[in-house]
């Protein structure tokens, strides 16, 4: 009887660690940081946006602009012209909202500038991340850097340098 109860135990108890999981961590930013042509896509795209930034402030000031002045010359404008005006200054706000939507909207330029020059960069970390997960059985991989609920974790599983290593760096 003790046998049975024993191997029945030893069972379980085998059965239990064949479900267990292995996790691993990953710190993108230390990652990103350690890739050149990664600093370098981000400078350019900073530049870029602050060009694309001042246009837009530059056209906003131009609208607001030509509301004061439109608010300054109200009482001596007949009912056509402030028609006119209003309808040049609401065209100016959306020229204003369109811009603005071209270069920073969700699929605005700025995005797709993103993506050709980092994208290729995320593909290959992904790639690596994903072919250390399944040659080590990693049933799953979080980024420490954006889990803010993540209070502990133990250097043992972090494999952000063997992933820059199979980056190449």
């Amino acid at each position: 009887m003790k046998k049975i109860l024993l191997a029945g135990i030893a069972m379980m108890l085998i059965s239990a660690s064949s479900f267990a999981q292995k996790y691993a961590l990953i710190d993108m930013d230390y990652i990103l940081k350690k890739i050149p042509q990664y600093e370098m896509a981000n400078e350019q795209l900073d530049q870029i946006s602050k060009r694309w930034q001042s246009e837009v402030e530059a056209l906003a000031a131009e609208a607001e602009s030509m509301y004061k002045q439109y608010q300054a010359d109200m009482v001596f404008l007949t009912a056509d012209q402030k028609t006119a005006k209003e309808n040049a200054i609401v065209a100016k706000e959306k020229e204003v909202q369109d811009l603005r939507l071209k270069y920073f909207g969700p699929e605005g330029e700025l995005y797709q500038k993103r993506n050709s020059l980092v994208g290729h960069i995320q593909d290959d970390i992904y790639n690596a991340v994903k072919e250390i997960a399944e040659r080590n059985n990693y049933s799953m991989v979080i980024d420490r850097s954006s889990a803010e609920s993540i209070i502990f974790a133990s250097p043992k599983i972090d494999i952000s340098k063997e992933v820059l290593s199979k980056l190449g760096y």
